[in-house]
């Protein structure tokens, strides 16, 4: 029996899969349990249009995405810190501070998503990769100077 899969099964697919199932297997479990539904001809098409919606509110997502870490891309951070005679910083800049600054300019970036491998703790310019998108990631511009 042909049955579309509403839910990730780990043995037989993803969504919206078509898969072929026992008979038993599917009025038994995958129906009750609204795991998958019969692939007639109604629930094919419905299948089908939900698949076109999916991909195009994807693509839309994609487009605002890529233009969220444009905007990214363009920012420069620039902060002051106070410093010792060798120009190392007392404390650090990580990534709660470089959180702080796009949540002040509007950005609503997870801090998980700052992709800053160690705290800064030099005098400079660095570029911190910011993951926007499971596939796109942005690059800022962090600039440490000396506070006077």
């Amino acid at each position: 029996m042909k049955v579309i899969l509403t839910e990730n099964i780990q043995s037989l697919g993803q969504i919206g899969d078509v898969v072929n199932v026992a008979p038993g297997y599917a009025r038994n479990y995958l129906f009750p349990q609204r795991l998958a539904l019969e692939a007639i001809g109604k629930n094919v098409r419905e299948l089908e249009h939900r698949k076109k919606l999916l991909a195009l509110k994807r693509e839309k997502v994609r487009q605002e995405m890529l233009s969220l870490a444009e905007k990214i891309n363009r920012l420069k951070i620039v902060l002051k810190r106070k410093v010792s005679e060798d120009d190392k910083l007392y404390g650090s800049v990580s990534t709660s501070d470089i959180h702080g600054f796009l949540h002040e300019q509007g950005f609503d970036v997870p801090r998980r998503d700052i992709l800053l491998e160690q705290p800064i703790k030099q005098l400079g310019e660095y570029t911190v990769p910011v993951r926007v998108d499971t596939q796109i990631t942005a690059q800022v511009n962090v600039i440490v100077e000396k506070e006077e």
